[in-house]
């Protein structure tokens, strides 16, 4: 499942057709190519056959849930950005989420304007194709999204890129939880801090593997670094 994907296809795991029909509506009107499929197990052989640009499920699916889904979709090796649709937020929801390998998460009731951006937030193409960020063996390809540390390949998930490229444009600048939530979530967050923690954790588990020495620090009460110690 890690060939090329198709830059406007999107495949909408969604089983109420009433929403689903509102969602396809608005992605065709943006000029997006929307599918529909309404289980878990259609999902995995649309997205063999299709290649999405992006997945939208809704947690909430007949026989499994939408968090198993993006589990599996993950360990098949899919690497399109996945988004979840929730009923709630909160921080055990945010974590599940993170756990299951989806990017982000949207909430129910649907609002077109809150939807889009997410999509635009992980289709719009990179301003800068080919730049590259650079940190004591720490490359991050701006155009690929790909992350390398000394050679070996790191597999982000797409808000785990948005947060190491936050940290990488500012070096040795500590950086607090309000500045971290508005330039990498981009959008008005609701809820508790936490969430940050928990990626920083499972950003720090990927980037220092192996013993590595560690580049992202936390600034106890303030926020987080990136520099050599």
């Amino acid at each position: 499942m890690s060939q090329p994907t198709t830059s406007s296809r999107i495949l909408l795991v969604e089983p109420d057709l009433t929403l689903a029909a509102s969602v396809s509506t608005d992605l065709k009107a943006l000029g997006y190519d929307p599918v529909v499929t309404t289980t878990a197990e259609s999902c995995l052989s649309q997205v063999a056959q299709l290649q999405p640009a992006l997945v939208v499920v809704d947690r909430l699916l007949q026989g499994t849930s939408g968090l198993e889904l993006c589990q599996r979709l993950r360990n098949l090796g899919a690497r399109m950005p996945l988004l979840l649709m929730l009923d709630q937020d909160k921080l055990a929801d945010r974590i599940e989420c993170l756990e299951s390998g989806a990017d982000d998460y949207f909430l129910k009731p649907y609002r077109t304007d809150a939807f889009m951006r997410f999509v635009n937030l992980y289709l719009k193409p990179s301003d800068q194709p080919g730049e590259q960020l650079r940190f004591e063996g720490l490359t991050l390809d701006l155009d690929t999204r790909r992350a390398e540390r000394n050679g070996r390949v790191i597999d982000l998930t797409m808000k785990e890129f948005e947060l190491l490229k936050y940290l990488m444009e500012h070096p040795r600048q500590v950086l607090n939880r309000e500045q971290i939530l508005e330039n990498v979530w981009g959008y008005d967050f609701l809820g508790e801090s936490n969430v940050i923690e928990v990626y920083i954790r499972y950003l720090r588990l990927k980037v220092e593997e192996d013993a590595e020495k560690r580049l992202i620090h936390t600034v106890r009460g303030v926020g987080y670094v990136l520099r050599e110690t």
